[in-house]
């Protein structure tokens, strides 16, 4: 006896997109099942029986592929990009479909996941789960250690406190920091040095989820193994 899934869930399983990426499919009405269109986030499906498809293509489960890439600047954190901009899939050539884990801005460089396990993709980004990400920073000018209570307190940002988990400020030269958060909303470490008055020049991530590029030259990629990934979500496993 098969158990059914809802619908995102499966697609996330096929390695498509993560479980909320996937909801965007379904809403927009591009997930057929058995020849009719879904748009449904409660719809059931059966693995063994039903015929799902994304955009006319019949999806199938696929062996988890999990790569580990150190972003360089100039590339576009998605899988393809409509103004024809060199995306990150163009340094990836794994064979396999995957999708970047989350996003980093086009300037921004260093650590990025990429996958066909929507399953992570779920874990590591939803904000309840708290994975911490680090980062290296450099303003545009020295940074005033009277703001430091406010990048730990909280700033808002859209109405939403954001802030940041440490900050640690280079001892020989101030526009360098080093912070770590584990927020991931879209240009959050940019937005919060602006609130204060600076500008961010550069920016980098050394760490997400516990990986580092650590020896690997901008550009470079690997496989991560399975067992990297199981450590990696141990601590996140009984939620």
């Amino acid at each position: 006896m098969t158990t059914k899934i809802r619908i995102n869930k499966y697609l996330a399983m096929s390695g498509v997109a993560s479980r909320r990426k996937a909801e965007e499919y379904i809403m927009d009405g591009r997930v057929d099942v058995n020849g009719q269109t879904i748009m449904s986030l409660s719809f059931m499906v059966d693995p063994d029986l039903d015929e799902v498809m994304l955009d006319g293509e019949v999806l199938r489960s696929e062996e988890k592929v999990y790569i580990l890439l150190n972003k360089p600047p100039g590339f576009i954190t998605t899988v393809s990009d409509d103004k024809n901009r060199p995306t990150v899939m163009d340094l990836v050539k794994s064979g396999k479909r995957i999708f970047p884990v989350g996003r980093l801005d086009y300037d921004t460089t260093g650590v990025l996941l990429l996958s066909n396990d929507g399953d992570l993709a779920n874990i590591l980004l939803h904000p309840s789960n708290k994975v911490l990400r680090t980062y290296n920073v450099k303003l545009d000018k020295p940074f005033d250690h009277t703001h430091l209570e406010s990048l730990l307190k909280g700033i808002s940002l859209d109405g939403v406190k954001g802030k940041f988990s440490s900050v640690a400020v280079d001892g020989k030269n101030p526009k360098l920091l080093t912070i770590q958060c584990t927020e991931g909303r879209n240009l959050f470490v940019k937005r919060m040095f602006r609130k204060l008055g600076y500008f961010v020049d550069k920016l980098n991530r050394s760490e997400f989820a516990g990986f580092t590029v650590d020896g690997m030259k901008t550009g470079a990629w690997r496989f991560i193994s399975h067992q990297e990934i199981k450590d990696a979500l141990a601590k996140y496993t009984h939620r």
